[in-house]
């Protein structure tokens, strides 16, 4: 059983796996790329209004918490796609990432996504316009390939004549994923207007729920306790109150600091306490640690380059079903306890 304090979660294996990680007997793992779309659309109040999803509450890991459509980056989403908006090198500095094949690829990860997960695709048959509608069947037999892996986004945009528009998403922030997970990721969230024309769906086994809300109301849900997220999760959302239009919110998106968040572990007084850095709230002392004197602090400078086990993951992301939450695919015939989709948008699924 999970523990939550206001609508945080806390799985109940973490203080075991934090004792393990300052005992030196976890080594952690190196982060899997990921990306997760905060979709928003207008709503006439003066204030937009952003798409979420609910794990179902049988999924085991965070099961019942809201979330956006995100998921790991497929190693085919490096391939060469028709493009349009910023250059992939400004995309790469922005991402802060060394190579434009992986600006490239997260960005295609964070389109690729939001249609497995929600219908929605960000891209068109130029330059400068949209899909209009997503919803036929020969819609949803290509997202199911894709959900799949029996289709790469880089062939799916091919064949349909498509470009995809960069130019529609706004980086948001970044988060990885603790020290002590054994499923890691370093996860870009990004901001997008929902396109005219198109509509989301929940398109996800795992998802029991889609939502349009305001950050205002979700955010005094999550403070009352009545909607579980985690810290990523709810960090996004209070980013966006400040802003009156979806518009606004990517114009905003360029000044947004994308500065790795990474939880800091430390052992205080025989009690672990868990800190984000600049996210106050959701600092916690989560109970006994393993017998320590003074502070032991786990903060180190981590390689946030393709996993060595991506090969070995990568097979198995084409061959069994994943779960769906914002850093999680969703689609037909997918497994709660695939790795692609456990905890992808930060460790926390967004």
């Amino acid at each position: 059983m999970s523990s939550m304090t206001n609508g945080q979660w806390y799985p109940p294996e973490w203080p075991e796996l934090v004792r393990a990680l300052v005992s030196g007997e976890l080594v952690p793992v190196t982060p899997r790329r990921a990306a997760t779309v905060l979709l928003l659309r207008d709503t006439g109040t003066g204030r937009p209004a952003v798409h979420m999803l609910r794990r179902r509450a049988s999924m085991a890991f965070a099961g019942g918490a809201y979330a956006y459509p995100g998921g790991s980056v497929d190693p085919r989403d490096e391939r060469p796609v028709a493009w349009a908006g910023p250059s992939l090198a400004r995309w790469a500095a922005r991402l802060g990432t060394d190579d434009e094949s992986a600006a490239q690829a997260i960005v295609c990860a964070a389109v690729r996504e939001t249609f497995e997960e929600a219908g929605v695709l960000l891209a068109g048959p130029s330059a400068d316009s949209v899909v209009a509608d997503t919803t036929g069947d020969d819609w949803e037999a290509d997202r199911v390939a894709l959900v799949e892996r029996r289709l790469s986004f880089a062939d799916f945009l091919d064949r349909r004549g498509l470009v995809l528009r960069s130019d529609l998403l706004g980086a948001w922030a970044r988060w990885i994923t603790p020290e002590f997970e054994p499923r890691r990721y370093d996860t870009w969230f990004f901001v997008a207007a929902l396109p005219e024309g198109q509509r989301t769906r929940n398109a996800s086994t795992e998802a029991d729920r889609t939502v349009w809300v305001t950050p205002e109301d979700a955010a005094a849900g999550y403070d009352r306790g009545e909607l579980l997220m985690m810290p990523p999760t709810i960090a996004a959302l209070r980013a966006l109150r400040p802003y009156a239009t979806a518009a606004e919110a990517l114009a905003g998106a360029k000044e947004r600091d994308l500065t790795p968040v990474l939880a800091r572990t430390r052992v205080r007084d025989g009690e672990i306490e868990l800190s984000w850095p600049g996210h106050e709230e959701f600092t916690r002392r989560i109970g006994p640690a393993a017998p320590a004197d003074g502070d032991v602090t786990v903060d180190r400078d981590i390689p946030v380059d393709r996993d060595v086990t991506a090969d070995r993951d990568a097979a198995t992301d084409r061959n069994a079903a994943t779960e769906p939450a914002d850093a999680a695919s969703a689609g037909r015939g997918r497994s709660e306890n695939h790795p692609r989709h456990q905890s992808p948008t930060g460790g926390f699924p967004a």
